[in-house]
């Protein structure tokens, strides 16, 4: 993309500075703006049958992030975003975002790009909660994404990998010792 192609799509974002356990997407809402994550955390949940919220995904600066179903067919989330962190995010609403796509071919492409990592992202997901161990998803995202290992409380963190905050105590002791 050429730099008057990106500096004319940075136009149609907005910074904002947001503060720790804000929603910036709630369960039942519509989704109407789409982020780009210049700093901080940000994690999606659920609440499941039990009434117990189960951590989906986590964001971490740099990356873009929304709740791309309830964004693009503006229909309800299922899914809630709270900011573990403070947070600088530069946001684009659904109007831009459909100018753009329909105006700039580039930014048509970046944003299939992002669908396509969205996807790749949450197959993988899935399918490390058949295929691994709770050890290795803790391993995964202690070595891939270490901030959210120091700055997410972890009984977050163990929802995220689908295991109590007991398990997880006993798993980081293993990996201590070895």
């Amino acid at each position: 993309m050429s730099d008057e192609k990106a500096d004319l799509i940075a136009t149609y974002f907005k910074n904002e500075t947001l503060h720790k356990g804000t929603l910036i997407i709630q369960e039942g809402k519509t989704s109407r703006k789409s982020y780009f994550l210049e700093s901080g955390i940000i994690r999606c949940y659920i609440i499941d049958l039990n009434g117990d919220e189960v951590t989906t995904r986590f964001f971490s600066a740099p990356d873009f992030l929304n709740d791309y179903l309830s964004f693009f067919e503006q229909k309800p989330s299922d899914e809630n975003y709270e900011l573990i962190t403070d947070c600088e995010v530069y946001s684009i609403n659904y109007d831009n975002v459909q100018h753009c796509f329909h105006s700039i071919p580039e930014f048509r492409e970046w944003g299939r790009m992002l669908l396509t990592l969205n996807y790749a992202h949450i197959n993988k997901r899935m399918i490390s909660f058949h295929k691994e161990t709770a050890q290795d998803r803790y391993l995964y995202l202690k070595n891939n994404c270490p901030e959210i290992i120091e700055k997410v409380p972890l009984h977050i963190i163990a929802s995220y990998l689908g295991i109590t905050k007991y398990s997880l105590s006993r798993i980081r002791k293993e990996i201590e010792i070895l």
